[in-house]
Order: C-alpha cells, then structure tokens, then sequence
C-alpha cells in the first residue's frame, strides 16, 4: 500500500505535523535506522505515529523516513493509522535533518496554517503536548517549543576540561519536540537559511520570528542510545493505563435481487445475484457496523446511517465502514479485531476469503476474520431466498 496519493482537504485541516524518522540511530548501536527499532512491540515510528494520531485535532501528518526504507514506513502508516492513512504521507528524507524537514515542508496540503515538527525518537510524547503547542502557536503567532527546567549543575570547562565556572542554570531549559510554528514562517525561514541549525527554533528565531517555551512533559524524551531504549521499554511495560475492551454483536439481513450487482464484505461478486436494499446491501460489511457501533455504544447502523438519508443510497459497504470507523475512534475507542460470520448458499466464500479478509483489515485498520456456513436447506437462507451476517467486534479505550 502505497500512502500519501491524497492531499487533504485544506477545508478540513490546518495543522500539519511532520514527523522526522530518518536518522540512522548509531548512538543507539542498533542494525537498522533509529526509527524502526521495536520498542515493547511496536517500533519507535508507530509509537510516535500513535501519538500524533491521538490528538483531538485531525491534521496531516507527514513521515519523513531514509529512502531505503519508505515501504516499511508506508507499511508501519498504514498499521497505525487505519482510516485515516489519507491524511498521511511518507516522503524520503535528505542528508541533514534541515533537508529532511524541508522535503516535509514540500508536501504540505495548501490550507495548513500551523506546522510541528516532530522527532520520532520522542515516541513517547503524550499526545497534551502536541495539543499545547498547536493551541500555542494559534494564540501568539509565533514559535512555540516545550521545554524542561535543567536539573543538573552545569559547569564551563576549558579544553583541558578544568572548571572555568559553575553556570547558572535558572534560565537553561533542556528543549523538546515537537516545536511548532506559523507555516509561512517557517518555510520563509528554510528558504533563507545559510547554515546548519540544531534544531528548528534556532533557525526560524535566526530569521526573526519570536520563539516561546512553554512546559514539557518528561516522557518526551529522546531515545538515544541504548539506555534511552531500555527506559522506554520499561515505562511502556509498566504503564497502569490498562486498556478498556468492550464487544458488541451486529446481525444484518438482505434478500437476494437477480437484478441487481452482488456487493459483499466490500468486494464485487460478478456473475452473482446481488442483494436487495437501500444501499447495495452489503449485509456482511453492515453487520461489521453494527457490532462495532453496538460495541462503542453508538447504536446501530439503522439509526446512524437513515434509510431517509440521501447520501447513503446506492452506497457501497466501504462508505459505511469508513464512517463507522470515524465514529468509533471520535468515542475515543480503538478497534481490536472483528470476526463475521457468513449465512447463506451463495456466494462461495472460500475462493475469496484471503482477499475480503485483507480488503475489510485495511479498510478497519484492525484484523477481520470472515467465515462461512449453510443451514443445511432449513430457513431462508436454506430455501435460497437471501443471506445473513453476524458479526463480533471488540474495541478499547488505550
């Protein structure tokens, strides 16, 4: 799967974070890049992805990974973001982090107003941050980069290393990522540069733009070396924030039309009768809604997407997925896994299980599992008059 065809709608969106995951980590002594290092299961890029994904604000988010590596970028993405992988793209990073910042300042969409830049060895930055800096950066106008007050005692030293002077570290802060700023600013600011920056404040504050500090958070430190990758591993495994699961059921029921094309789990079935409804009576994809809206405490597909509601006539089972998946994450819930089982004559699954299976997980964003049965000739479905579909879902709070 290959991300980042779709330009967000700049009416939609007018924050972007750009998420910076090409280094090569030689600090951390690891065999691949930084950013696709496992961290208690789940490598430093989604951690970070995760993050960002879980803000209130949608946004686009920009991956910027080595160009040797943007399929398993694309392939992490894809994993983590689910539906909403339109708003993610993944572009190949440069020489320098400036370069790499710039080639995710190149594919902005034209409504972004506000950008962070972000690294993705911070993986474990709470998502209130992100949020902090973007409603930073929105009420001032300016830079905006969180920060944590120095703890230690900080000595200058001369080239021998002899003590010149203890410094006074009241006014030091240690910075954070990510730092946000007014995108006009910010790309004016790259476009003028001359030298080779440390971070992005720097360079916006060399090119005039005021820069404001505002609290960090501890767990937004950087994984840097193997140490730093220990540390997180131990907080993401100590973690008391167990998830919340719920499960929910969804039965959905349609008869067959020979007139009409057969849609099922998301998939066109030539040759097939088709099914009778409102829609195209995708009874396999609406009863994954309805047991993922039940699950989530929604309701059910019935009162969500109205039979009176113009825009759902004629609409394929991906529509109502999509919105389905769109409700259940604004609940705050993620999806766990899906199972659905099939009853009917026809079609004959087995063929075309692997597909549908690989076709509702990517559309989900989580694993679905299809199965198939006959009623050995007793009821409607038996009589070959239409099919059912049952389906399980389980979802959680992280």
């Amino acid at each position: 799967m290959t991300l980042g065809s779709t330009t967000p709608s700049p009416s939609v969106l007018s924050v972007a974070i750009i998420i910076v995951a090409a280094g090569s980590g030689t600090r951390l002594g690891a065999t691949e890049p930084k950013a696709f290092v496992d961290v208690a299961g789940r490598t430093i890029l989604e951690r970070a992805l995760r993050s960002a994904l879980s803000i209130a604000e949608p946004a686009q988010i920009v991956v910027v990974a080595p160009a040797e590596r943007l399929e398993q970028a694309n392939t992490i993405v894809a994993r983590a973001a689910g539906a909403a992988s339109s708003s993610l793209t993944v572009v190949s990073g440069g020489d320098t982090r400036q370069q790499s910042v710039a080639a995710g300042l190149a594919v902005l969409g034209d409504g972004i107003e506000i950008v962070l830049v972000h690294d993705s060895a911070r993986s474990l930055t709470p998502p209130t941050l992100i949020e902090a800096v973007i409603a930073g950066v929105r009420s001032s106008g300016n830079g905006v980069i969180p920060g944590l007050p120095v703890a230690d005692t900080i000595k200058q030293v001369d080239w021998m290393g002899s003590v010149e002077r203890t410094v006074d570290r009241a006014p030091l802060v240690a910075v954070q990522t990510p730092q946000g700023f007014p995108r006009a600013a910010l790309v004016d600011a790259y476009k003028t540069a001359s030298d080779d920056f440390t971070d992005d404040a720097a360079l916006v504050a060399a090119a005039g733009l005021a820069v404001t500090v505002i609290d960090g958070d501890p767990l937004a430190f950087k994984i840097t070396t193997p140490w730093d990758l220990a540390r997180a591993e131990s907080l993401v495994a100590a973690s008391p924030a167990a998830p919340s699961w719920r499960t929910g059921v969804g039965i959905d029921v349609h008869s067959f039309d020979a007139d009409a094309p057969l849609w099922l789990g998301g998939l066109h079935w030539p040759g097939e009768p088709g099914l009778a409804g409102h829609s195209d009576g995708d009874a396999l994809a609406h009863a994954v809604c309805d047991s993922l809206l039940s699950a989530a405490g929604l309701g059910d597909i019935g009162a969500t997407f109205g039979t009176d509601d113009p825009r759902f006539e004629n609409a394929h089972g991906d529509v109502f997925l999509t919105a389905t998946v769109e409700l259940v994450r604004a609940a705050g819930f993620e999806i766990g896994n899906v199972s659905v089982q099939l009853v009917g004559n026809r079609p004959k699954v087995a063929p075309r299980r692997a597909e549908m299976e690989a076709h509702l997980s990517e559309v989900l964003g989580a694993p679905v599992s299809v199965s198939a049965t006959t009623t050995d000739g007793l009821g409607f479905t038996g009589r070959g008059e239409g099919i059912s579909a049952v389906a399980t879902a389980l979802v959680y709070k992280p």
